[in-house]
């Protein structure tokens, strides 16, 4: 009788529990980013912006680089008047640059701008989507495998990257 009753209650404990299991999914944020051509021209834009803003300041340090060498090679026969000029010259040459990087890659720069305005819309739009499949269908988590590190192993069948992106309109 005593071995009865634990074992119902032992089956009451695993059934209670099963009840209120949670339903998971995954997506994979790479695996829909890479399928969204708009994200594909974002990217290039960005990329195309990048690469125009570094070669600017790449440009502007040569140009201090070379003022302080010819500084260093004749700053023996200089005055002490030269000198300074030379020094300050210098100066505002590397605060230049140190602006201009500011300006571009800095925290509210130019690439962070264009970030928001081109990449975060599509960002949007993919949680939206992901929100929607997960109140339609029950999740109570939706994770991305591409930064879960701790995810080891996962069932595919758990995946919604697909159904992410023909919600937003991208069969594949």
């Amino acid at each position: 009788m005593m071995k009865k009753s634990i074992f119902m209650l032992l089956l009451m404990l695993i059934t209670g529990t099963a009840v209120y299991a949670q339903k998971f999914a995954l997506i994979d944020m790479e695996y829909i980013l890479k399928n969204i051509p708009a994200y594909q021209q974002a990217n290039e834009k960005l990329d195309k912006n990048t690469e125009q803003w570094q070669a600017e300041i790449d440009k502007l340090s040569k140009e201090a680089k070379a003022l302080y060498e010819a500084y260093q090679t004749s700053v023996t026969t200089l005055t002490d008047e030269q000198r300074t000029q030379k020094e300050e010259e210098i100066v505002a040459k590397e605060k230049s640059v140190a602006e201009l990087r500011r300006k571009y890659f800095g925290p509210e720069g130019e690439l962070y701008k264009q970030q928001q305005t081109l990449i975060r819309p599509i960002q949007d739009d993919i949680y939206e989507a992901v929100k929607s499949i997960a109140t339609r269908k029950g999740y109570a988590v939706v994770a991305d495998r591409a930064s879960a590190s701790s995810i080891i192993f996962a069932s595919p069948s758990i995946d919604i990257s697909d159904e992410v992106l023909a919600q937003l309109g991208y069969s594949n």
